[in-house]
């Protein structure tokens, strides 16, 4: 099976982005070579939720990003920890109280009448042709949070709400390396809807999602399914060329081309997630029922950086990494080792040593190199994390105090 990363639905001319497992590079070309280039090492990584079980990547396949998929609709939990489905960011990035779509754990018919007007269709014009994807409303001031990969190089973008309304917008900021963009409308209406925000690290294996977007500009398109995984260590390129490891939301919920920065929402019309790539067995494929979102737990912080400075923070382990596997107490386990660290970086304060083998992080189990890097894009520079180690056949656990990359 292969994975591609949806692009943007073109309008004209428009390219995928080629990712895979282990890590690929992205290509920008329309049609992109048979294999793509593997780095050796990923280096620097993030820390995720704490509780979730980890999974394997996904194995020969590649991730198809969903820039034509539906629009970024990202559920944003408050800055200063303000409940879900009532926090939003202002327009200096804090806290504010917003209109909720939250139903009372109703059907998807339910969900989606509640959160038709929270989620918008993107139109973008570049220099070498167009293409379009979903997004969200996150406040009242017309921020609208969706994909890097479905506005990167836009030279004019315009968003059309759900009742047709059709604005111009610009870019706040763009965080290539999760793959997340702010855009703003431009003289926002009075009457926006900003989505209400909730949590990905309440979301179970199982549980029942709703995703909305403009899947080849079919605006306000509804599909549903389940929470397939968690956690899912997904490698893509981000519009600027990026290598993005982001540990995904997995569902089988039907996710395409335009899809991309739409919103992924709970059964009580809470954002849990951005849809953000598929995986697909060609270019030409569509859903198959293996789609992947950014936690919106992730996607929340980025935004409010994005609102409130422009640009988002990132955190820095310090680490070389490629995929292992490590023995301690009889018990072989696989994980991320350790081949270099950087001088003066948060993994040679904490004691990591080239040939250790991190096998887990909080607790939650690390099964390769782009886990461990998904975990770490997860923190904020300065959140410690307790990573569990595999030195000499020895288990070992060090606190780790993330710097800023």
């Amino acid at each position: 099976m292969t994975t591609y990363e949806p692009s943007p639905a073109p309008t004209s001319s428009s390219g995928y982005a080629w990712a895979g497992e282990p890590p690929a590079t992205p290509w920008a070309a329309a049609n992109p070579p048979a294999a793509a280039a593997v780095p050796v090492a990923a280096t620097d990584s993030r820390v995720a939720p704490r509780t979730r079980r980890v999974w394997p990547g996904i194995l020969a396949a590649s991730v198809l990003s969903a820039t034509l998929a539906s629009g970024a609709t990202l559920g944003i939990v408050s800055a200063n920890g303000g409940a879900p489905g009532t926090g939003g960011f202002g327009a200096n990035g804090s806290s504010v109280v917003v209109p909720a779509a939250v139903v009372d754990a109703g059907g998807v018919a339910q969900v989606a009448a509640a959160v038709r007007d929270s989620v918008v269709a993107i139109e973008v014009a570049t220099g070498s042709g167009g293409g379009s994807g979903s997004g969200v409303v996150v406040d009242a001031e017309g921020h609208i949070l969706t994909n890097d990969h479905v506005v990167a190089g836009a030279a004019g973008i315009r968003v059309t709400l759900a009742d047709g309304r059709v604005f111009p917008a610009q870019i706040v900021g763009t965080d290539p390396t999760t793959d997340l963009a702010v855009i703003a409308l431009d003289s926002a209406p009075e009457d926006l809807v900003p989505a209400a925000l909730g949590s990905s690290d309440t979301l179970s294996v199982g549980e029942q999602v709703v995703a909305v977007g403009n899947p080849l500009g079919l605006s306000s398109t509804v599909t549903a399914g389940i929470v397939s995984a968690l956690d899912r260590p997904v490698t893509t390129g981000s519009g600027g060329g990026e290598r993005v490891v982001t540990n995904a939301i997995q569902v089988d919920a039907a996710i395409n081309p335009g899809n991309s920065g739409g919103p992924l929402f709970d059964l009580e019309g809470r954002v849990v997630g951005i849809n953000s790539s598929i995986a697909a067995l060609s270019r030409q494929s569509g859903s198959i029922g293996l789609g992947f979102a950014i936690p919106v737990d992730l996607a929340s912080r980025v935004a409010g950086e994005i609102i409130a400075t422009g640009e988002a923070q990132h955190a820095f382990l310090g680490v070389s990494l490629v995929d292992g596997e490590a023995r301690a107490s009889g018990v072989t386990r696989t994980g991320a080792e350790v081949r270099e660290v950087v001088a003066g970086s948060a993994a040679e304060a904490a004691g990591i040593a080239a040939g250790d083998v991190v096998v887990s992080v909080d607790g939650a189990s690390v099964t390769g190199a782009d886990s461990l890097t998904g975990f770490v894009r997860a923190e904020a520079p300065g959140t410690s994390v307790l990573l569990g180690v595999v030195r000499g056949g020895e288990h070992l656990e060090l606190e780790v105090s993330l710097k800023e990359a």
